[in-house]
């Protein structure tokens, strides 16, 4: 192990006054899970004690078990074992196999601890105590099919999962290892110690019925994870997620098809309030189906970032609920003006994200002579191909004034300045000459001469609507501003609505 890591220094996690967790240094000194503090202080007066978070553990579990579904869609992590995972390993026959993914595991796991273990067996229990062999510290031990009762006959009894107390009743009796329980009567095993009694003799003969179960490999559509604990945040179910699709959407590319729509279900975790845990589910559909992680996750994370969590999420199912075939569309690396409709969808959902519903508009023109109602913002739902290069330009400032509350006038052409209108006009004050030109214009307390006013021109009209117009405008220049102003007066008085740049 390398100097200086956390694992070669007497660490303890506690939650309360009891352990939960040491480091392999600390247990080499006799310091178990499970002790009070002055119990393992006694054992190790070195001892560092931190406070068990179970947030934290929650996200890094979360995090390695979305690393290891990279290798196999059934990875669940041991519930009150941090650090171990239960991870399926049939299936794998036609890409090399057990040893492939075995292999492929134990990698990956090393980036988290240098000394992984990884072991290969028909149940849980047997894979577990194989993980103690020294043989397992050189590369994954693999257990002979159908070989865990002879293994297990030897594995001491404290690597069987049981209750303290009958642990240590066993090894009053003298029974040392699995296969000396394994060999009592169950008659006898139920009638002492009862149904934990029976479970316990159970897993020492390798009858254990514990599977990987974070997927589901009847349905290929679908990825099913138990979280090892509870969460009240997205982070560990983004991890979650951001794995389950990629997984999902190699596995669709193969087929030749795209998604159309990904369904996710949380499980809630009420058993704080005495009922029993409820799902709740949610979809999102991309404008068009998708064969990319990327621009799906994107998607996923829109939805998962306006969902308000009333209870912790305990288990999460990402599902491919339609498709759709792939486009057989390719890009032009050569052609300068190719979009690719992914990366777009992907870079609006970002900004959904980051701006919220709605955000992300269009400036779009409307029938009306009153240039506040001569345009208009209309929701993106989707990226459109049509625009030509010219339009980039406009387009790109229409998001940018929709972020700052700007009202749109009609689009200009490409080549003519652009009017920016404000939100409301505003009422100023004007000094005219005897003809009526305005020549001075007094505005947040500012005075700003007006070199050239062109006008009037009246407009009006909607006198249909609630709120007719009629209104006499002019276009002032002003060589204080650099800008081109736009006025009118009507009923209310002087108004400014607006500039040209």
């Amino acid at each position: 192990m390398p100097p200086g890591h956390w694992d070669t220094v007497p660490i303890a996690l506690t939650e309360g006054t009891l352990l939960r967790a040491a480091t392999a240094a600390a247990a080499h000194v006799g310091v178990r899970t499970g002790m009070t503090l002055a119990q393992a202080r006694s054992k190790c007066a070195a001892l560092t004690t931190l406070p068990w978070d179970a947030a934290v553990i929650g996200r890094e579990t979360a995090r390695a078990s979305a690393a290891f579904l990279a290798a196999s869609p059934q990875v669940a992590p041991e519930r009150g074992t941090p650090g171990t995972w239960w991870v399926g390993a049939g299936g794998f026959d036609a890409i090399g196999g057990e040893r492939a993914l075995a292999e492929t595991l134990l990698a990956l796991a090393r980036v988290w601890h240098p000394r992984s273990r990884v072991a290969v067996a028909d149940s849980c229990v047997t894979a577990y105590a194989a993980t103690w062999s020294a043989r397992a510290a050189a590369g994954p031990l693999h257990i002979a099919p159908r070989g865990d009762s002879e293994y297990l006959a030897r594995v001491p009894i404290a690597l069987l999962p049981m209750d303290a107390e009958l642990r240590e009743t066993l090894a009053a009796l003298g029974l040392r290892t699995a296969g000396a329980f394994a060999a009592l009567d169950p008659l006898e095993v139920e009638r002492r110690w009862g149904s934990d009694g029976l479970t316990a003799w159970r897993l020492a003969r390798g009858d254990d019925a514990r599977r990987p179960t974070l997927a589901r490999t009847d349905d290929p559509r679908a990825i099913t994870h138990d979280l090892a604990t509870s969460t009240t945040t997205m982070e560990p179910v983004l991890f979650l997620v951001r794995a389950s699709l990629d997984r999902l959407v190699r596995t669709l590319a193969a087929e030749g098809l795209a998604a159309a729509a990904v369904a996710i279900t949380l499980t809630m975790d009420e058993a704080s309030a005495g009922v029993p845990p409820r799902t709740v589910t949610r979809e999102a559909r991309p404008a068009r189906p998708m064969a990319r992680t990327a621009p799906l996750f994107e998607r996923c994370r829109a939805l998962l970032d306006a969902w308000p969590l009333d209870a912790p999420v305990r288990a999460v199912e990402v599902r491919i609920s339609a498709t759709a075939p792939s486009s057989a569309s390719q890009g032009d690396l050569l052609a300068p003006a190719w979009r690719d409709p992914a990366a777009a969808e992907a870079a609006l959902a970002r900004l959904r994200t980051a701006l919220g519903a709605g955000g992300v508009v269009r400036p779009v023109r409307r029938d009306s002579h009153a240039p506040e109602r001569a345009g208009a913002w209309e929701e993106v739902e989707h990226a459109e191909f049509r625009v030509q290069t010219a339009d980039v330009a406009t387009r790109a400032a229409a998001v940018r004034e929709a972020a700052h509350g700007a009202t749109p006038a009609a689009m200009p052409a490409a080549t003519s300045p652009a009017a920016r209108l404000l939100e409301s006009p505003e009422p100023i004050t004007i000094t005219t000459d005897k003809r009526g030109t305005p020549l001075l214009m007094f505005w947040r307390g500012r005075r700003v001469t007006l070199a050239r006013a062109h006008g009037p021109e009246r407009l009006s009209g909607d006198w249909w609507q609630a709120e007719p117009f009629a209104r006499e405008y002019w276009r002032c220049e002003s060589d204080e501003l650099g800008q081109d102003l736009l006025l009118y007066r009507d009923g209310g008085g002087w108004r400014l609505q607006g500039w040209y740049d």
